[in-house]
């Protein structure tokens, strides 16, 4: 259905051996929040008023985000009334939009259900994706049931970012709030990042190789040869540890001995 909104792809042309990092991203909402004209809209820049409900669906758009691409996947899920068989989409987005409409107080109270499907989720599986909540239909304002400080005291109960945006009126405002979907994700996996341990090597000064000693033969004992070489010796520090460069200021006394102004670590290397 992607062919159908006609967006250009340049996919045929980028090399097999390079492929675009993949953020994957899942519309939730109850019926009539406006997910389906969001994602239309986000894909095509159109506004299209009619559409299946019932439809379900995944599309795919190469994307430009911060002067770095992606290849942004979308799910437009068709929940009726609330959430169901959420095993579908929890397991494989990377990032959530929670849609209500701002006219249906309605679907903001559904919102909430689908906020603690996904609090509880995060908690069971130890894996943090990241959550939009959005108020759609702003052009609507005249038939407001929802305030604006009720949806941001709703996204910071739950921790999430809180936009409203209209898929009627205002294209930019819809891919701004996708890309932002894409930037946390990014967030996320850099912290996720595990650190690497640092390596300390602590050079000993190697005395010079003992020569053969050979043993009295009258008390019937072999020739033994001992060698004193010792290796280098490698401590792993914790992941906490680091290396910090320290200057030590000389005052005017020492500086007249010519005293070294500068300490780093005496005796060891850092790799």
């Amino acid at each position: 259905m992607s062919s159908m909104f006609g967006k250009p792809r340049a996919s045929s042309e980028r090399p097999p051996q390079s492929p675009l990092p993949e953020c994957n991203v899942a519309i939730l909402g109850c019926r009539g929040a406006g997910k389906s004209a969001l994602t239309v809209k986000f894909l095509t820049k159109r506004f299209i008023s009619e559409y299946d409900p019932n439809l379900e669906d995944t599309y795919s758009s190469e994307e430009l985000v911060d002067q770095q691409p992606v290849l942004l996947k979308v799910m437009d899920t068709a929940d009726q009334d609330g959430p169901g068989n959420c095993e579908r989409y929890l397991c494989w987005a990377s990032a959530f939009l929670v849609v209500y409409s701002i006219d249906n107080r309605k679907s903001f109270e559904g919102c909430q259900r689908y906020l603690e499907v996904l609090a509880l989720h995060a908690r069971g599986c130890q894996r943090r994706c990241p959550v939009l909540l959005l108020g759609n239909k702003l052009d609507m304002e005249q038939y407001r049931q929802v305030l604006s400080a009720e949806g941001m005291s709703l996204a910071s109960r739950f921790g999430c970012l809180f936009h409203e945006v209209s898929a009627c009126q205002d294209f930019a405002r819809v891919q701004h709030v996708f890309h932002e979907a894409v930037r946390e994700v990014r967030r996320q996996a850099e912290w996720n990042l595990p650190v690497r341990p640092l390596f300390i090597s602590e050079e000993r000064p190697c005395p010079p190789v003992a020569t053969p000693v050979a043993l009295p033969t009258q008390h019937s004992l072999a020739t033994c040869t001992f060698n004193t070489l010792s290796p280098v010796n490698y401590k792993e520090m914790p992941s906490v540890a680091q290396a910090k460069l320290v200057t030590v200021k000389s005052s005017r006394a020492q500086s007249k001995r010519k005293a070294p102004t500068l300490t780093l670590l005496k005796g060891f290397k850092i790799f």
